[in-house]
């Protein structure tokens, strides 16, 4: 009898605790994630920036210099992202963030410099719909380790006044693709680099300073980029970056994010942004 009795608690036991089991497998009971930007992992893209519900954010091409470009009709199909009060998941540094008064009065939240982003086309959790959007949207992601910028390229008259330059390198007002670093700061080619050699770079390193050689270890880039294009070379124990060969620079001039004074230094084209 007390055998009986016994089987019969521990099966009862057994079957509590199943059914507890099942029940919170079916209800899903996930830990709640308030945060207001949130890593996913997107199967296709990777670790992505969301919002608090999951929605995807993005960066726009134009926004090199910090500022929105994204104005006026734009806005109805991308649509701004704003937190006043920011709570980040595990891997996100709250230094990368900031915010920025628009020219329409509205405050946008940015990272690293990128203002961010919806895509009104996206419908669902997951969806990523805006990326490569006209080679200019692009998901948000903590660790591009360049990005890729449609800007007006200015450099300098011999008087070191502003002055547009076209793609060509000719004067006038039109808006070029090209690389830059994953803060927005411009990237350059020396037209007398040979492939995979640096023409340019002293071997003391003394004119470091004007063109800085230019590396980064590759990660996660802008969809529109080949990871296939980009290779290191060796500059006298420095790591160089190059890109279809070419190797990479900084201008020590560029003070500010978007600038690209280089393209005209020391004439037109003998310092052209990479693309």
């Amino acid at each position: 009898m007390r055998k009986s009795i016994l089987l019969l608690f521990i099966s009862a036991v057994l079957f509590n605790s199943c059914s507890s089991d099942d029940s919170n497998q079916e209800s899903g009971n996930p830990t709640e994630n308030n945060n207001s930007i949130r890593l996913a992992n997107n199967t296709t893209l990777g670790n992505i920036l969301t919002d608090e519900n999951g929605m995807s954010l993005y960066f726009f091409s134009k926004d090199s210099n910090g500022e929105s470009a994204c104005v006026d009709g734009c806005v109805a199909a991308w649509p701004i992202f704003y937190s006043e009060s920011l709570t980040l998941d595990e891997g996100l540094s709250a230094s990368d963030f900031a915010q920025i008064t628009r020219a329409d009065g509205e405050k946008q939240t940015t990272y690293k410099g990128w203002p961010l982003y919806y895509f009104a086309n996206d419908n669902a959790v997951g969806d990523t719909n805006g990326d490569k959007f006209g080679n200019n949207w692009f998901v948000a992601k903590p660790d591009y380790s360049l990005m890729y910028v449609q800007a007006q390229l200015v450099g300098r008259d011999q008087d070191g006044n502003d002055k547009n330059f076209k793609g060509d390198y000719t004067p006038g007002n039109e808006l070029t693709f090209y690389i830059t670093d994953d803060r927005g700061r411009t990237l350059y080619a020396y037209k007398f680099d040979d492939e995979g050699k640096n023409n340019y770079t002293a071997q003391d390193f003394s004119n470091n300073a004007i063109w800085p050689v230019f590396h980064v270890d590759i990660d996660k880039l802008p969809s529109i980029l080949n990871p296939n294009d980009f290779g290191v070379i060796n500059v006298f124990g420095e790591s160089q970056l190059t890109f279809k060969g070419r190797p990479l620079y900084y201008f020590g001039q560029d003070v500010e994010r978007g600038d690209n004074y280089g393209i005209s230094v020391p004439t037109p084209g003998i310092w052209p942004i990479v693309n």
